[in-house]
């Protein structure tokens, strides 16, 4: 499984699908800073949910690409016969999506934090959040990407079902900026571990129907 999650993210790399959600996370930030104006009262206010809104839409930009060319190359059924469950391989493939976006999105987070006016507490709780968060939104896409796998127009949608999946993780990473008891961080971690628990199963249960 290390072997598939080493290709996974060196694919994600060589065809430039691990900075795309990057670009686009910038993009975002740069146009609202722009749309807004200078005002930095109401950048700081409002500058965190929306660069948690550009990271759900980013991790959502790969959904694709995730299961679908390994299922119409082989590859799965491959893994299958040689022994790897569907769920173990679903957990790789998790592992490797979220190594190929979340570490540099949380990276691209500083120069946006700084065309938002977001201040250093804010964005130290920005980040602690995306850490939490990330692997959530990562869960996600890989298990819409594996119950859309084969359907005409996947991309479209995958952002029809994981958007409305993803409010609670979006509603509890927002508030965590705004949170000083913690309990926002609390509510996204929760959340996140259900995800990111549950996710390698319904996954490899849409790979074993989608075989069958």
């Amino acid at each position: 499984m290390w072997a598939l999650i080493r290709r996974d993210v060196a694919q994600a790399w060589r065809a430039g699908g691990a900075m795309l959600p990057v670009v686009f996370f910038l993009l975002v930030a740069t146009l609202f800073a722009f749309a807004v104006g200078p005002d930095a009262q109401l950048l700081g206010r409002t500058g965190g949910g929306v660069l948690w809104m550009a990271a759900l839409l980013a991790a959502l930009l790969p959904v694709d690409r995730l299961i679908e060319p390994d299922r119409l190359s082989g590859v799965l059924d491959q893994l299958a016969v040689r022994g790897h469950s569907d769920e173990s391989v679903a957990a790789a493939k998790l592992v490797a999506h979220w190594l190929s976006f979340g570490p540099t999105l949380m990276l691209s987070v500083l120069p946006a934090a700084a065309l938002l006016r977001i201040d250093a507490d804010a964005l130290l709780r920005l980040e602690a959040g995306l850490a939490i968060g990330t692997p959530a939104l990562a869960a996600l896409g890989l298990t819409v990407s594996a119950l859309t796998a084969g359907l005409r127009g996947a991309g479209a949608l995958g952002g029809l079902l994981m958007l409305p999946i993803a409010v609670p993780v979006l509603i509890f990473g927002a508030s965590v900026l705004n949170d000083g008891s913690g309990s926002a961080l609390k509510l996204l971690a929760a959340v996140s571990l259900l995800l990111t628990a549950g996710a390698p199963f319904a996954a490899g249960a849409a790979l074993r129907a989608a075989r069958t």
